[in-house]
Order: C-alpha cells, then structure tokens, then sequence
C-alpha cells in the first residue's frame, strides 16, 4: 500500500485526502490546528463553489451540508455610476447603478463556511482510519517524512512551506497585491428586491475604487450571508488594515456600503456578526509558483492547489480551484499506480491541473486591471440581453469559455451581434 503525506488539511488537502483514503491508499494528514480549534477560530476566507467543484465533492459523498446550506441560483452584477457632488465640494447623495443584472446558473452553486467544512471532513478523514497528526510542519520536518513515503504533498498555502516553490514570473504579471480584502460574515440580510423569490451571489463594481460581492452561507449559526469588499490598495475602502475589533469592522464595512453601493446597503440595515470571530482583512500578491519543492536533503514535494496557483478572490474561483486540483491530482496519483513519484510525474501532474488552472488565472488578472471597452460592452449588453447575463454568470462554473467571447474585441462583438435581436 503506498503511504503519501498531505500537509494541510485546507479544502483541497482534505478533498484530496478523502479521495486517496476511498482508493485505498495509506495516508496521513498533518494540520496545525485541531477540528474543534478551527470551528472556534476566525472565518478563513469567503468561497461560492459552482456546479464543477460541487460534483467532485458529491462523488467522493462528502457534500454532507448540500441539503442544509442555501441553493445559490444566479450570479448579478451591478456598476455603481459616478459619486455625485453638490457645487463641486464633495459627494452630494447616493450613487445610482449605471447596470444591474442577474444572469442564471444551469448549476446552482452553494457557500459552507470553511470552519463547518474542514473541521466536519477532519474528523471523518480520521474516523475512516486516516493518519491525523496535529502538528505545524516546518521544511525541516518534511526533509524527514520525505525519506519515508513515497508522495509528499504540501496545500498549506502559507508560511514557510510556500517559500520552498519559487515565484514563476512567466505566469505571474503582478508582483505586489492588487486588492485590499475584508470580510464579513453577518445574519439580518435582507433579500435583493430584484430577485426575492431566489438567491444570488452580488458583484457590485465600483469602477476605480474596488467591489463588493454578497454572498448566501451556510455558517456555524445556520443561513448567514457574506459581506466582502476588494478594494483597490490605498483607495476609499482600503482601511481595514489593523482593525481588531469585529464590531469595528462591520461597523466599517457598512460605511463604505452606504457611501458605494447604497442599493446593497439598504438591505443590511439591520445585520449584525454571525460570531466573534466572522470577520477577516488581508491581502496578498496573485503568484504562480514553481510545482516542485525541493528539499534540503534532496527529496521532492509536490505543491497543491493555493501553494502553486493562488489568484486574487475577485472571481471566485479559490475553493472551486482548490477542488478542481485535488481531483486532478487524484486522478492523476491512482493512474500512476506503482511507478515512482519522480519529478518528471510531478511537473506532469501540475501542468494537467495547469490545464483548467490558467483560464482562471488569465481571467482573474485580467478582472483586476481596469475593462478595456469590449468587455464593458458585454457587461453592458447583459443588462439587455439575457443570454449574455446566463453565459457570463456560468463562466464562474467553467471559465474556460471566457477564452471564446471574453478577452478579445473582434471575438465579443462577434458573439454579441450573434445573439442581439438584429444579428
């Protein structure tokens, strides 16, 4: 029976680790922190995983929150028009929406608190007869639990581990963080009066200054909702930075609502924090990194999911990535069988996720430098046309098909003048 190691027990660590354990292999799982300490802590990020991501999970059979956590049917998107000013001296009432829409998804996507999540599938990792080592692993360590199995693999997307895959600036335009990120996560919403009979995830634009996306969770107290600004770095909303307190936070979250996306303000009038520890602010630099670690003894890790493809959260695609390498690199460990995990399988196993994994990586950085004409037009037209609000809305499940109508002029006019009434 051949022994891998997983270090991480993050979505994709713990996904991947359920499905080696249902194939049959020897596997332990080091995490830092135990079940009930993660359930306790703080929210570790925002996730809306799609119809994809979701199907992965539904075929190890661990969606266990599937029927509790609310079904995500749409995705809109809103663009905030300019701050209005009275005699020129400064802002002179609410913004106004240049566009609002919401497009259907084929597949409803859904939100689980990562608390619930990762400490459920932890114990049932360890329930099934997983190997659990509560334990942060240093670079040190893994030199030592090289020698004894025969794969390593590293998800913890942060710390001294990541330090060990390089920077591959080929794939990396952005050097330094292109957005400031802060978190919340509330009860108290109110519904989107567009849409009352039905959820969706709001991407609100505030061109210059950054956005907001709305999220429906299913957290730790039940039916939550998540309030997230991304905002751009020494602008009006990046102010989060050294805010302890969560009350603090909120209270600044629904500050910069009013003043930049009143219609979404409105709504949260009267939200407070699902728990003490619903909140999160940070930032970090979009990177791709070089696969393969190598350690000091010589032997090789293979980095997964966030350690090796880490792009901003603007498109929402962290959990449904991390899903999607876990289950590429299952497929591609089982059809391995018993040959040597050299580095030559390694880079092979990346540059297959690599596959999926750029589209993504193309279409976040590209979401976060300001819209070239084409794609205003097409943000524009699916105020419009409905099925360019659908299709866009479905490029979060497969973003893939971005590359067909998305990033090119000559390609999105031709799309819109296919499915505008005159075309």
């Amino acid at each position: 029976m051949r022994k891998i190691l997983i270090v991480g027990a993050g979505q994709s660590g713990l996904q991947l680790a359920l499905g080696l354990q249902s194939q049959g292999y020897e596997v332990t799982l080091m995490s830092n922190r135990t079940a009930d300490e993660i359930r306790s802590g703080r929210v570790m990020s925002t996730q809306c995983m799609f119809h994809t991501a979701l199907q992965h999970e539904r075929d190890l059979d661990v969606n266990f929150w599937e029927s509790q956590a609310p079904r995500i049917q749409g995705l809109g998107v809103s663009v905030a028009g300019p701050e209005p000013v009275v005699d020129g001296a400064g802002p002179g009432g609410p913004r106004g929406r240049l566009i609002d829409w919401v497009g259907k998804l084929d597949g409803f996507a859904q939100s689980v608190d990562q608390r619930v999540k990762m400490a459920g599938w932890m114990e049932t990792f360890a329930q099934r007869g997983g190997q659990l080592v509560i334990h942060g692993a240093a670079v040190s360590d893994l030199d030592f639990f090289a020698r004894t199995y025969d794969l390593v693999l590293v998800s913890a997307g942060k710390g001294e581990l990541v330090s060990m895959f390089g920077r591959d600036a080929s794939r990396s335009p952005y050097d330094s963080p292109q957005r400031a990120l802060a978190v919340a996560y509330v009860h108290g919403l109110g519904v989107r009066p567009e849409h009352p009979d039905y959820d969706a995830v709001r991407c609100n634009l505030v061109p210059g200054v950054g956005e907001l996306f709305v999220m429906p969770t299913l957290t730790l107290s039940g039916r939550a909702d998540i309030l997230f600004w991304e905002g751009v770095p020494g602008g009006p909303l990046d102010v989060f930075q050294g805010v302890k307190d969560p009350s603090e936070h909120l209270s600044l979250t629904l500050e910069l609502m009013e003043r930049f996306t009143p219609w979404e303000y409105a709504r949260a009038t009267k939200v407070e924090l699902t728990d003490g520890g619903g909140t999160l602010a940070g930032r970090y630099a979009p990177t791709v990194r070089n696969p393969v670690g190598r350690l000091p003894g010589g032997g090789l890790v293979l980095g997964v999911a966030d350690v090796v493809v880490a792009n901003d959260p603007i498109t929402g695609q962290g959990s449904n990535s991390a899903s999607k390498c876990a289950a590429s690199y299952l497929a591609s460990i089982v059809e391995h069988g018993d040959q040597p995990f050299d580095e030559a399988w390694m880079r092979g196993t990346f540059e297959r996720y690599w596959n999926t994994a750029q589209h993504v990586t193309k279409w976040t950085n590209a979401m976060l430098a300001p819209p070239p004409e084409h794609v205003l037009n097409l943000i524009g037209a699916a105020g419009q046309l409905q099925p360019v609000a659908d299709r866009i809305a479905n490029g979060f499940n497969d973003p893939a098909d971005f590359e067909n109508f998305f990033f090119e002029p000559d390609k999105a006019g031709a799309y819109l003048a296919s499915v505008s009434p005159a075309g």
